[in-house]
């Protein structure tokens, strides 16, 4: 168990130190006033992020590498993107043919956890107005 939580902290603080280099490599990319406008580094490690996560699930089941799951998926690809997880467990309830569920998951993880910033949001203001 704890080396479990070991994986998971390294792989996390790699990941979001790519997170942010590769942010950074986006923004000098497509420029500033771009990334400013529209979250394009953001985008970007959560597709290129999600698409990492759908080869190892599948190179681990084939290979026998899932022990490595702590340390990849929810270390690694969890701190490199914001999607990946949501993504995979999406996915998995389209692949059980719960086609009802993920669509229920999808709404309410995008508009609840959208909805929960901004309650946070107003929350936070009203305490530190």
């Amino acid at each position: 168990m704890i080396l479990n939580v070991a994986y998971v902290a390294l792989g996390g603080a790699i990941g979001a130190a790519l997170r942010y280099l590769v942010g950074l490599a986006v923004i000098r990319a497509v420029g500033v006033g771009t990334v400013t406008s529209f979250p394009v580094a953001i985008i970007t490690v959560n597709v290129v992020g999600s698409f990492l996560m759908g080869v190892f699930v599948v190179a681990a089941a084939q290979r026998g590498l899932t022990h490595l799951s702590p340390l990849v998926m929810t270390g690694l690809l969890g701190g490199f993107t914001t999607f990946s997880a949501f993504s995979l467990e999406t996915v998995t309830l389209v692949e059980r043919g719960q086609w009802g569920a993920a669509g229920i998951y999808v709404v309410v993880s995008v508009v609840g956890s959208i909805m929960a910033l901004m309650l946070g949001v107003a929350a936070a203001r009203g305490v530190f107005a």
